[in-house]
């Protein structure tokens, strides 16, 4: 098993956290734990796996979120709604993979626009999509 990553999951825990709360305090007392806990998250420093889970349901993330990031991987959305039988989670694309059809469905819908244009179009929404975990750093 690699090494956690806790300076990734400390800038994404502190982006989403801005998004989310007036105030590192806030935050703290919408999870349950101290300040100085978060600010330990925050500053990429181990805490309690309990810890975390409290992180993530603050954060409206699924538990087990903040272990993904640390891995390398992005934050599961926390999902209110009760599960279906026989419904199974979307499939996780790659970088590439996302890029591809964001081409494709660009290319689709845009028949005039340029290449070069789209590319940048394509590569922009991968990025963003990473910065907020949906898609994994790398390709």
């Amino acid at each position: 098993m690699a090494t956690p990553d806790l300076d990734r999951l400390a800038e994404r825990v502190k982006a989403h956290r801005i998004e989310l709360y007036p105030s590192r305090l806030a935050a703290a007392q919408a999870a349950g734990i101290s300040k100085d806990t978060w600010q330990r998250v925050e500053d990429g420093k181990p805490v309690q796996d309990a810890k975390y889970a409290k992180i993530d349901k603050a954060l409206g993330w699924a538990v087990g979120s903040c272990a993904a990031i640390a891995e390398g991987r992005g934050p599961v959305l926390a999902d209110s709604s009760p599960e279906v039988p026989g419904m199974t989670a979307p499939a996780t694309l790659s970088a590439d993979e996302l890029r591809r059809a964001a081409f494709e469905a660009a290319r689709a819908k845009l028949p005039d626009a340029p290449i070069g244009a789209i590319d940048e179009f394509s590569d922009e929404l991968v990025e963003i999509l990473r910065r907020v975990g949906s898609v994994a750093d790398g390709t």
